[in-house]
């Protein structure tokens, strides 16, 4: 808690703010989202496919907006879009608790998940633009306050989930209403490099598609996105294989234990990271770290049935293996984001980024969910672990291939050398 203090406080006013208002954000989201869809399928009694319908809606208006957020913040500036992002929240968890027809609920789904494009890429954007050459320490120090604000959310929300799920849904928009308010307040206006209002959005998008290593870097990231998701998809459904019942109670320990070694140790694990490798060599170590994560579950699963207690330690050591290697390969991701930017159009790349993660990470559930349905009938669960193994060792090997070749030198650098 003191290193995280003291990282905190050597930064600028502004990015503190920005990072308060991340965790302040988060703390909001979870402790709503995950008693969503009992409060839908429970106390309203919608149908299985309508709840998938809300969850879906938010999740795509979210996930495929991003490339808009972004390219909205480039034009009007970093504090309007993080403002409106959060006065729209606001409104959308109001309706969540508030109403009961589902096209309102659809509509107040869509709310809350473009509120979040609106914001997101704006966020980074600024974070990266106001930490000047210590990008990597304050994405680090940033995502110790987004990984607590998950930690803290659910715990949270199910303590005023036994009052009232509309309870919940006040309680998250009445922190967003605040974060609106103090934004208005306290966070300073500031316009995007290379944006502007005179800048026409096909011009910047083409500026952006364009960037060819900063596509071939987005694309060679999306399997990293994949692995992370697991925590929600293949390690769950493990559970719930091996323990019954209990596999509930199991995968909210993992999660847990996911959050708070993020929260712990990201930045003893940036410190040494740095102190050891370039940004480039950490990316490699850190995605072949998550890949290995899921041999331990290879292993095991190969062997046939599992005790309790092996399954247990497994799923904990792909855990660890992946917090970890995550904690490693985030900031330098970020500022790699940025540097390949050249520092123009910066919250369009992150825009376009996050939705090239999000198509990855769709694409990736649906090949996991249809290789774990194989592997069961055939008794081989070891080739979903084997699997995603392979995927983290190709990710690593891609940008390895593509630090080598140069493709990961910021522009400025790139044009220098030749």
């Amino acid at each position: 808690m003191k290193a995280l203090w003291t990282s905190t406080m050597s930064f600028p006013p502004t990015v503190r703010l920005l990072m308060a208002n991340q965790f302040a954000i988060n703390l909001a989201f979870y402790m709503l989202m995950p008693y969503l869809a009992a409060h839908l399928a429970g106390e309203l009694g919608l149908a299985a496919w309508a709840v998938g319908l809300v969850l879906g809606v938010r999740n795509f208006s979210q996930q495929g907006m991003f490339l808009i957020g972004g390219t909205i913040a480039d034009r009007f500036g970093y504090k309007t879009p993080i403002m409106a992002g959060c006065l729209l929240r606001t409104a959308g968890f109001a309706l969540l608790g508030a109403v009961d027809s589902l096209p309102v609920l659809v509509l107040a789904s869509a709310a809350t998940g473009f509120a979040g494009a609106l914001f997101n890429p704006a966020v980074r954007a600024y974070l990266a633009a106001e930490s000047g050459g210590r990008r990597v320490e304050a994405f680090a120090t940033f995502n110790v306050y987004y990984q607590a604000g998950m930690l803290a959310g659910p715990l949270v929300g199910l303590a005023l989930l036994a009052a009232d799920f509309r309870l919940v849904c006040l309680a998250a928009a009445g922190i967003f209403a605040i974060l609106t308010v103090l934004q208005s307040r306290w966070l300073p206006a500031r316009p995007a490099a290379g944006g502007g209002r005179e800048s026409r959005v096909l011009t910047q998008w083409r500026t952006v598609v364009a960037n060819r290593p900063f596509l071939l870097f987005s694309w060679a990231m999306i399997g990293s996105y994949v692995l992370t998701f697991q925590v929600y998809l293949a390690l769950p459904l493990a559970a719930g294989d091996a323990f019954g019942r209990a596999g509930t109670q199991a995968t909210t320990l993992l999660f847990v234990l996911s959050a708070a070694l993020a929260v712990a140790g990201q930045l003893r694990l940036t410190g040494w990271a740095k102190a050891r490798w370039n940004g480039q060599d950490a990316l490699v170590r850190g995605l072949a770290v998550m890949g290995a994560a899921f041999l331990p579950l290879a292993l095991v699963a190969a062997g046939g049935a599992l005790s309790p207690a092996v399954a247990l330690s497994a799923l904990a050591a792909a855990v660890i293996a992946l917090a970890v290697g995550g904690a490693i390969v985030y900031p330098f991701e970020m500022d790699t984001v940025t540097s390949l930017s050249g520092n123009r159009l910066v919250a369009t790349h992150y825009g376009l980024y996050n939705t090239v993660s999000g198509l990855g990470i769709t694409l990736g559930n649906l090949a996991t969910g249809a290789l774990w349905d194989y592997a069961q009938r055939h008794q081989a669960l070891w080739l979903v672990w084997t699997a995603l193994a392979l995927t983290g060792g190709a990710c690593a090997v891609a940008v390895h291939l593509l630090a080598r070749t140069g493709r990961l030198t910021p522009p400025g650098l790139r044009t220098a050398t030749a």
